[in-house]
């Protein structure tokens, strides 16, 4: 499939509510949550305002539509490891997925944050998600972990 990335436009944040709710991990069998889980502080504060200084973010487009989401903000979320790096979040609607187009955005984003000055950028994932082999093989290294999670950081 044919796709292209690109930095997204203003009038496309309100698209991030979309990609914020598709990068719920759920588990096998799990149903998904009510949108409304969206509304929670600790879930909201990854797109609440978005367009910030320091906020960052790239779109995946694929047959005319957005496709899928990687951006970065400097917040005390799950992955935060200090002020001076921000935290990466990364989705994509469901029938995108297993293509590439992930991992061709975390590419692009990394190189995009290295060419903009970042140190490095972190994010959690929980251990037993398909994307964290993902995130391995792109460079993050586990910087710490508790029993559901690994904090990972990218170098830059």
């Amino acid at each position: 499939m044919k796709y292209s990335i690109r930095e997204i436009k203003k009038e496309e944040y309100p698209l991030l509510e979309d990609f914020l709710y598709e990068a719920i991990f759920l588990r096998e069998g799990v149903e998904p949550p009510s949108r409304e889980i969206l509304k929670l502080p600790e879930l909201k504060m990854y797109i609440e305002d978005f367009g910030k200084e320091g906020d960052e973010c790239l779109l995946a487009i694929a047959e005319g539509r957005a496709a899928g989401a990687v951006w970065t903000r400097f917040i005390k979320d799950y992955g935060y490891i200090d002020d001076s790096i921000p935290s990466l979040s990364i989705s994509l609607y469901k029938e995108y997925r297993g293509m590439g187009i992930g991992t061709a955005l975390m590419k692009e984003m990394l190189l995009f944050l290295k060419e903009k000055g970042y140190q490095g950028v972190s994010l959690s994932v929980q251990k037993d998600n398909y994307a964290y082999k993902m995130y391995e093989k792109l460079g993050f290294r586990i910087f710490r972990e508790d029993k559901e999670d690994y904090i990972m950081l990218q170098d830059l």
